[in-house]
């Protein structure tokens, strides 16, 4: 943890500037966000007791509507409301049971959080924790407007959204690092991100299309909604393959993605990456459990391939990438999502502890 300089927290200072320290920590593992089941005192506990460098808040879509990424990323949004359809999400003219539901969600998960914290005796000490939240492209692909189309057909109204979520980030993150005395980082998942992009998202019938968002268009909203916040932001896409081209021209300081999608047309945009000073968090390990056993060194491999043929040195592995599952592990088993935590740390170790001396000959 040597990279982070003094952080203002631990002088009674609430606001910690994203400049103080670096967000993520080179050779560590965490989270990706959503976890099994839907006890959020059970999944904080775990979380904060497997993940030492970097526990985060997690999500319990188990639990049902506004417990997904979507309801829990409306949940965030300041004057903005949300109400259930049969297709997922739409906006509403005024808070609803579906908005109050969400909220009151988020407010468990983070009671719990706090609980943990303070049961592990970390209040105080200044420790890191990440908070996640769909990002403002996602979301906007998700939430239906009163007409039924995607927020994101509405220009005006995907810019309210992503300044609206920009301001609920902020006190949300305000919240935590006040109630956990942490230094946060916020991570924003942009799974939809391709297909945004792409212009691969279907209308409300086949006359109504979705266009396509010019790259310079989405990279204006997520600053958007990073630049708001005053802690280093992270943005993760599990897409296939992540548009890693533009999430690097954002001002995140780090992005996440699974590591399996990078083909040898993505190899250039990691380097990119890593050229432009960007960290990594190489999500290494599957969501759910193979159909054959698998050992850290297997899942630590393909990472250190990938230093090796961009041609950066093994010390970038422990100091600029961090380490996670693929994607959420919601889907699976508690025991596996367990597992996952302690590969996910072994695969993160190896590469902060020894990473010239890793070989798979």
């Amino acid at each position: 943890m040597d990279d982070f300089g003094p952080a203002s927290v631990a002088e009674g200072d609430p606001a910690v500037a994203a400049t103080e320290y670096d967000g993520i920590p080179g050779g560590c593992a965490t989270g990706v966000g959503s976890w099994p089941g839907g006890d959020p005192r059970e999944a904080a506990a775990t979380i904060v007791g497997e993940l030492a460098d970097l526990p985060h808040l997690v999500e319990l879509p188990e639990r049902g509507v506004g417990a997904d990424l979507i309801g829990r990323g409306a949940a965030l949004l300041v004057d903005l409301h949300i109400d259930s359809t049969p297709r997922g999400y739409r906006f509403a003219s005024r808070p609803g049971a579906v908005s109050r539901r969400a909220r009151d969600l988020l407010r468990t998960d983070v009671d719990a959080l706090d609980e943990a914290w303070q049961n592990a005796g970390l209040s105080g000490s200044d420790r890191l924790v990440k908070v996640q939240a769909a990002g403002p492209l996602t979301l906007a692909a998700h939430v239906e407007l009163s007409s039924g189309h995607r927020a994101l057909t509405d220009a005006g109204a995907v810019r309210d959204l992503s300044a609206s979520l920009a301001e609920g980030l902020d006190q949300h993150v305000a919240e935590v690092r006040r109630r956990l005395g942490a230094r946060v980082v916020l991570q924003l998942d942009e799974p939809s991100l391709t297909a945004v992009l792409d212009g691969a998202l279907p209308g409300v019938s086949t006359l109504n299309t979705v266009r396509a968002l010019p790259e310079a268009e989405a990279v204006d909203l997520l600053d958007t909604v990073i630049n708001g916040q005053s802690v280093p932001v992270l943005v993760h896409s599990c897409a296939q393959p992540p548009a890693l081209g533009l999430l690097r021209r954002t001002a995140a300081v780090a992005l996440g993605f699974d590591l399996s999608t990078i083909g040898a047309r993505q190899l250039d945009e990691v380097g990119e990456a890593l050229d432009a000073g960007k960290r990594l968090v190489l999500g290494v390990v599957p969501p759910a459990p193979p159909s054959a056993p698998i050992t850290w060194r297997e899942l630590a491999q393909p990472g250190v391939r990938l230093v090796d043929q961009l041609g950066f040195g093994r010390e970038t592995l422990a100091q600029r990438v961090a380490v996670s599952a693929t994607c959420g592990v919601a889907g699976a088993s508690s025991t596996w999502a367990r597992r996952a935590l302690q590969l996910a740390t072994d695969v993160a170790r190896a590469y902060a502890e020894e990473p010239e001396a890793l070989s798979f000959d």
